[in-house]
């Protein structure tokens, strides 16, 4: 049986990733940047700031950059907060009636969208164990996240299931040596998920939250 259920926040109990989309094509308006946002989806997961260096091919550290985190940071705060992922409340309580923990591994630092958390799933989740962007040097598709998760957890990554959305951090749960659970909530066609090492996947939180309590019950041996 598995000891760790690790979910991703953005796209798995938020449905966040519209806004981030819209946030992100305001910021890159006036800059020059041909920017569509289909490729939020594909590179959903990076931290704000390495997402920005690799689309102008400058530095993390470079004072540009930092403006135009901070430029999107701002505009996210202004759109409307994405509601709860529908199913999502119910894929967690599911978890819970299995005894094992559940924590959050996101990309995001954005600190409203955390206390969020524990508004919209009360008991459901392990908060002192929770990793953000601030915990670690490499974000997704680094396994760097999911690999402080399960420490914090104090659980081997292979007793650990992720639940992930993104290509890129079904890559980063992949390289951890977690079992991937892919739910694609997003515009994204399912190969990009297996491709990327997803070793279930399903279309809605929902029809996660009907499943997720048998996987977490199987021995790795049987995958």
């Amino acid at each position: 049986m598995y000891r760790l259920v690790m979910f991703d926040m953005d796209g798995v109990l938020f449905d966040s990733m519209p806004m981030h989309a819209k946030a992100w094509s305001r910021t890159f308006e006036g800059t020059g940047l041909d920017y569509e946002e289909s490729k939020v989806y594909l590179y959903e997961g990076m931290t704000a700031s390495a997402y920005v260096a690799m689309l102008f091919n400058i530095g993390e550290n470079d004072p540009r950059c930092r403006e135009i985190c901070a430029r999107k940071s701002e505009i996210l705060k202004s759109l409307p907060e994405p509601v709860a992922m529908p199913g999502a409340f119910e894929a967690l309580a599911a978890v819970k009636e299995t005894g094992v923990p559940a924590i959050v591994v996101t990309g995001s630092a954005h600190t409203h969208m955390l206390e969020k958390l524990s508004r919209a799933y009360p008991g459901l989740l392990k908060t002192e164990w929770m990793v953000s962007a601030l915990d670690v040097k490499r974000g997704k598709p680094n396994p760097d996240p999911y690999l402080a998760g399960a420490k914090k957890a104090g659980v081997d990554p292979c007793d650990a299931i992720v639940v992930e959305n993104a290509p890129m951090g079904v890559h980063a749960a992949h390289a951890a040596g977690c079992r991937v659970i892919a739910v694609n909530t997003g515009p994204l066609p399912d190969s990009s998920l297996l491709d990327e090492g997803a070793d279930f996947l399903f279309h809605s939180m929902k029809e996660l939250s009907e499943n997720i309590g048998k996987i977490i019950e199987m021995s790795s041996e049987l995958l």
